[in-house]
């Protein structure tokens, strides 16, 4: 994969199921996963919260190699105008070449499309990569929860972050 290289992104189908759930266990990091790690049974990728319509997949030789999903931040009428960033994994061969920055930006268009006007997301204080990526496309941090979560022996901030479309 080279440097330039811009995966093509695509809305999630249903049978893409199991090629996202691989996805999502083999990403699984103490960084950013507030739940334990996945054992098998393993759930269902696709669930009634989280349908293939909430999801954007970025493929490389038909491959998926990363995915956006956008949920609602609350079940409020009042807050349909608000989509949340509720998971994004980009599988460690791609890492680094420009997928998670085109997923993003895919949820931003998508988002935008749908008639939203902001985008926010969650993000633990300690993932670094993922907060510097989230800024450098217009995410600003609107707060703080402090310790919110122990993790992996230590406690970590949940950072909110937000931005207008």
């Amino acid at each position: 994969m080279s440097e330039s290289y811009v995966p093509r992104i695509r809305a999630a189908l249903p049978d893409d199921e199991e090629e996202l759930s691989h996805l999502d266990r083999v990403t699984w990091s103490p960084l950013h996963a507030v739940m334990p790690q996945p054992q098998p049974p393993y759930p269902p990728f696709f669930t009634d919260r989280h349908t293939p319509g909430d999801h954007l997949v970025a493929e490389l030789n038909r491959r998926i190699v990363g995915y956006v999903r956008l949920g609602f931040s609350t079940p409020l009428a009042c807050n349909t105008h608000v989509r949340q960033i509720q998971g994004l994994a980009v599988a460690e061969e791609a890492r680094g070449h420009g997928v998670g920055r085109a997923l993003i930006r895919a949820a931003v268009e998508e988002t935008r499309r749908r008639g939203v006007r902001r985008l926010t997301l969650r993000v633990l204080a300690h993932n670094t990569p993922a907060r510097k990526l989230y800024e450098s496309e217009g995410f600003v941090v609107e707060g703080v929860l402090p310790e919110e979560f122990f993790l992996d022996g230590e406690y970590v901030d949940d950072v909110f972050m937000g931005r207008g479309l």
